[in-house]
């Protein structure tokens, strides 16, 4: 599910940034950056990690930045010595005198200058722990909310085909007058009227309405549409359980649309199926 939070801790010291971004995936797949600094602390960003999003595509970001007390440029001193004996020997072998502003010219060369940096300590591991708990709550929040937008358009859609369901039952009635009359003509034309046997015709035919009933169908469809409504409500971890219901639901859509023999039932069940399918795709999210 697609998230994203973002904190910031500023001590004495060093401006710490972390974000998160979070991408929907079935497995949690993580992708750590942090200074060189802090890789001692890997596993335990990890756990933080873990312990707060449960899967996903995670990117989390450790950016820090120096302040400009800290990093007081310090001169290396043997290497200015090694330096100004190197141009001592090469202005006696070569009778070149030394400049008066040697020193200038020393200071420009590579290694006389660096900025010493403090290793990181333990009060600002906490803080930075602390910027990382935070930056995984807004990341949460987040999706939090995208969760409930789909919840709510996956309601909308469950609501659409128990009022479809509906619609197939007030067809239901014309289609068995339909599929009896139907039958009936068939017979009388393959076999005439008068050799119509009436008691065999009923038998036969109550037998065949028997079996393209679509009674058991509806009445499961409509518990396992108001069991995904009830399931939502759960709370976290009802995404696989939410699944396995779809897959009950479109079943029955299945069987009422292969039982259907009828034009404008047939129509309801493809919008039946439209409407699954969309729902299907929102679960993909779904935690």
């Amino acid at each position: 599910m697609t998230g994203f939070g973002k904190a910031e801790r500023l001590n004495d010291t060093r401006k710490m940034t972390v974000e998160i971004r979070t991408l929907n995936s079935r497995q949690a797949d993580y992708t750590i950056k942090i200074p060189g600094a802090w890789k001692d602390r890997e596993l335990e960003i990890r756990n933080e990690i873990l312990g707060s999003l449960q899967r996903g595509k995670i990117e989390l970001l450790i950016t820090v930045e120096e302040t400009a007390d800290e990093l007081m440029p310090q001169m290396n001193q043997t290497a200015i010595k090694s330096y100004y004996n190197q141009l001592a020997d090469i202005s006696a072998q070569y009778n070149i005198p030394m400049p008066p502003d040697i020193l200038n010219s020393i200071i420009r060369l590579p290694d006389i200058l660096s900025l010493e940096r403090q290793s990181p300590d333990e009060n600002e591991w906490q803080v930075l722990l602390e910027c990382i708990r935070e930056a995984l709550r807004m990341a949460n929040d987040f999706r939090e909310q995208e969760g409930q937008a789909l919840m709510k358009d996956m309601l909308k859609r469950i609501k659409l085909i128990e009022a479809y369901l509906i619609d197939v039952e007030k067809i239901e009635p014309q289609r068995i007058e339909y599929i009896k009359s139907r039958l009936q003509q068939n017979l009388v034309e393959f076999v005439g009227e008068n050799n119509v046997d009436k008691n065999r015709f009923e038998q036969e035919l109550i037998y065949y309405l028997d079996k393209i009933s679509i009674t058991e169908e509806k009445v499961r469809l409509r518990n396992h549409c108001s069991y995904f409504i009830s399931t939502m409500d759960e709370g976290d971890g009802t995404g696989k359980k939410l699944g396995f219901i779809v897959q009950e639901i479109g079943r029955e859509i299945n069987t009422i649309g292969s039982k259907a023999n009828n034009a404008e039932m047939q129509i309801i069940v493809i919008k039946m199926k439209d409407e699954l399918e969309k729902i299907r795709e929102q679960l993909q999210n779904i935690l």
